[in-house]
């Protein structure tokens, strides 16, 4: 049993090199699936010897089903991957390990942790530090909904595999990439929250056993309460014990609170516009 892995490009030259070659330590076959990139990215891969694809941008869940069905593999399981994270042979023989074992014969989708990388630290109080993500897929049986935090849907079981985690460095461009492609995020966000607040909670996922439908009812409840950037930042910092992290707990809660108020102050904005709008039609 192999698995195929699919990296989603667009400018990664810092990331692209070590995030194959890390890859190739166990996996044969790496896919970069490119939004053209108009730095070295694709030359780079290219020159790790990865298949390089590439597809105009339109939002993630689009690009990352581009990324299963347009592409021919070799293998019937596909591993999603951003430039951004490293998946080491310890975790690619955990999951070949997975494929042949008669427990996981009827699942669809592998669920693993990450481990985010701040300033030299690892965040294990941060937010990915207990967040389940799908991203080892049956190809032919997952698709991907939801335009930004994609959701995964299968066709088959879920299964989490609880040995080892990805490790993740969402600042290896820098603060300032970070909080440009962030300000792009709480766009999609602010429309999405305006969108997730009309619909009802699902109760019964919050007290249910899946880990990613019990996040997803906990996020529609945190879409509803008042003061949810500061509510953010305290959760983090004191609840989830980030303070435990030092400075990089105390920078990453504060960073978080101020994405989450950039969705918020976009939310009134879009229903202000809204109401203008509807103003000057009638």
């Amino acid at each position: 049993m192999s698995i195929s892995a699919v990296i989603l490009t667009l400018n990664e030259e810092r990331n692209i090199v070590q995030c194959i070659r890390t890859l190739k330590e166990w996996c044969q076959d790496v896919v970069v699936f490119d939004s053209f990139s108009d730095d070295a990215t694709v030359e780079l891969a290219r020159a790790e010897g990865a298949r390089v694809y590439q597809r105009k941008f339109d939002n993630y869940a689009s690009q990352r089903n581009a990324a299963l069905r347009e592409v021919e593999y070799p293998n019937q399981w596909v591993l999603m991957v951003d430039a951004d994270e490293r998946w080491d042979a310890t975790l690619g023989q955990a999951m070949l390990q997975a494929l042949v074992d008669k427990r996981y014969e009827d699942v669809a989708i592998f669920h693993f942790q990450r481990k985010d990388m701040f300033l030299g630290t690892w965040l294990k109080h941060g937010i990915g530090a207990n967040t389940w993500s799908g991203r080892l897929l049956k190809r032919d049986r997952v698709r991907v909904e939801r335009d930004i935090n994609e959701e995964y849907h299968c066709d088959g079981e879920k299964a989490y595999l609880k040995e080892s985690r990805f490790v993740h460095y969402p600042f290896n461009n820098g603060v300032n990439w970070w909080i440009a492609r962030h300000n792009k995020y709480s766009d999609m966000e602010a429309k999405r929250l305006a969108q997730e607040r009309e619909q009802p909670v699902d109760w019964k996922g919050l007290v249910g056993n899946d880990p990613v439908r019990r996040r997803k009812a906990l996020k529609q409840i945190l879409y509803r309460l008042p003061c949810r950037p500061l509510l953010m930042f305290w959760v983090l910092y004191i609840f989830k014990l980030g303070f435990l992290d030092g400075k990089a707990g105390f920078h990453y809660a504060r960073l978080r609170c101020m994405y989450e108020y950039m969705i918020d102050v976009k939310r009134v904005e879009m229903a202000e516009e809204a109401t203008v709008t509807e103003s000057k039609c009638r």
